[in-house]
């Protein structure tokens, strides 16, 4: 499974979590009327007369905005107005992380994260987008350090995102061992938490713990409505108990929905594993 850098950032700043939706790419929309643009927090005029850590946090809050929605010119002007404001507010250097990984521009994105822990070490957030940048950058085993960084700070709101990343960072390792850890760990934080389901999910298949794979599968296409890839896994695990009338039904359902994807052309080709 693939996560773009927008999906798992996980930054408090805009109400941004790790399962942000991605925006209309960097050019963004600077056209539409005023009130369509991200406000700061609380929809607050940001004025000379607010003191410079209140307007450094407001125009990080509008980078964060502008990042979500895939505007990065505009977020990296905004966090830096934050930062000529108050130079050491690390929130907009987390911010500025982001926005250059999300560019491929990876010694500003880590100059830019290293920065903002060297401020605030504890600071659950930019310890996890730190932690998958690194992971995306080929040092995962370093990357762990980040995410059980975060996963410590008792203020931390969503560990079950850190931990999700940290299993898949696993696999990339091919620990798959640690990588089950690591997505129990979340599922135990929040069981319903799809990031983790099925990723944990297509280990028990692999693993032959096929029940166990099929109850976590069903609960993923339950919450939401299944992908090629849910489904494809679904079918070859009734395939394997022997359900000939629930593979048959998602076959039907891969055919009607995902015709062109990979999933259906190995199915076309009976080429199950």
């Amino acid at each position: 499974m693939k996560f773009p850098a927008r999906f798992v950032a996980a930054f408090g700043l805009a109400g941004c979590l790790a399962g942000c939706a991605g925006g209309g790419g960097a050019g963004g929309n600077l056209e539409r009327p005023l009130e369509a643009q991200p406000q700061a927090e609380g929809g607050a005029v940001i004025t000379e007369m607010s003191s410079p850590r209140n307007r450094a946090r407001a125009h990080t809050d509008l980078a964060a905005a502008y990042y979500e929605m895939g505007n990065m010119s505009v977020a990296l002007d905004e966090a830096h107005i934050a930062l000529a404001a108050d130079a050491n507010y690390a929130p907009a250097y987390n911010v500025l992380g982001l926005v250059h990984m999300d560019l491929k521009e990876d010694a500003q994105a880590q100059a830019n994260f290293e920065r903002a822990l060297g401020i605030s070490p504890n600071d659950p957030d930019a310890n996890h987008n730190y932690g998958w940048f690194l992971c995306q950058t080929g040092r995962e085993s370093e990357s762990m350090l980040y995410f059980m960084a975060a996963v410590r700070n008792p203020l931390y709101a969503s560990p079950q995102k850190s931990y999700t990343l940290a299993g898949m960072c696993a696999l990339r390792s091919k620990d798959e061992a640690h990588a089950v850890d690591y997505f129990e760990r979340a599922l135990r934080l929040e069981p319903n938490y799809l990031g983790a389901v099925l990723p944990l999910a297509q280990l028990r298949y692999r693993h032959g713990q096929l029940q166990a794979a099929r109850t976590l599968v069903s609960q993923y296409n339950r919450q939401v409505e299944g992908t090629a890839e849910s489904l494809w896994l679904a079918l070859r695990i009734e395939r394997r108990l022997g359900d000939k009338a629930a593979e048959s039904a998602l076959a039907g359902q891969l055919r009607r929905r995902f015709s062109g994807s990979p999933e259906y052309q190995s199915l076309q080709k009976g080429l199950y594993e």
